[in-house]
């Protein structure tokens, strides 16, 4: 299983520092033929910049509105005229309200695939001197991957349950399904890496925990997807 997912029975799931003088910059050891996980991001897009501009004007009028009124509460009319465009740009741009919620959630989901490519120890790999095991790595991705998703749950919410398979479709659920299941594989304990980073993930959709969340409170949420991913890594 190792083999499919890249990895060598004896590899580790480590940092190579570059030489960047900008500062420590870390990057995935990953064995030839392997997909690196920055490769799994989407990327920021490339447009003129009178598109740049309005699409900021619209991240920044719906981001007021979904705070002031809840995300459910708005329209995307309301949208488009907070922000001063007209609706067909706005369908045109993101498609729907789930769309503009994942617009809405990309910066944020980069600030925490930085930390885990590039960080401190242990979310991060560390500088290379760095000793945190898979298993506190995990631990470190499962706490700060709810910080997120607590934080913006309406909106994560929204943009996983879209449609259909929703969830599995966005780019950045890939990701951190790759950065689970390599830890997994790294530390050996797991049978089948990939079908147990779908597992771990799962009681951290949206879905789960908003429906948990008024029965169970954050603190048993974080504790039981802390004590699965113990068992799992």
């Amino acid at each position: 299983m190792l083999r499919l997912l890249g990895l060598r029975a004896d590899s580790d799931y480590s940092p190579l520092m570059t030489q960047d003088s900008s500062g420590p910059q870390s990057a995935y050891a990953m064995p030839e033929g392997a997909v690196p996980l920055e490769l799994l991001r989407t990327p920021p897009p490339v447009e003129r910049a009178d598109a740049a501009r309005n699409r900021a004007a619209v991240l920044e009028a719906a981001s007021r509105l979904f705070a002031e009124h809840g995300v459910e509460s708005v329209s995307m009319d309301q949208v488009a005229a907070a922000a001063g465009v007209g609706k067909g740009t706005l369908f045109r741009r993101f498609g729907d309200k789930a769309g503009l919620g994942v617009a809405l959630l990309d910066t944020r989901e980069r600030a925490l695939q930085d930390a885990i490519l590039r960080g401190p120890a242990p979310l991060g790999p560390g500088e290379a001197h760095a000793t945190a095991t898979g298993g506190a790595r995990l631990a470190a991705f499962v706490t700060a991957y709810l910080d997120y998703l607590l934080e913006h749950l309406d909106l994560v919410r929204m943009s996983e349950t879209a449609g259909r398979g929703s969830r599995y479709r966005i780019g950045a659920y890939r990701f951190w399904h790759r950065h689970v299941a390599l830890l997994l594989g790294t530390g050996g304990r797991s049978e089948d890496p990939e079908h147990d980073a779908h597992a771990l993930l799962a009681v951290l959709a949206a879905e789960h925990v908003a429906a948990l969340l008024p029965e169970l409170g954050e603190e048993r949420i974080r504790a039981g997807a802390l004590r699965l991913a113990a068992r799992l890594g």
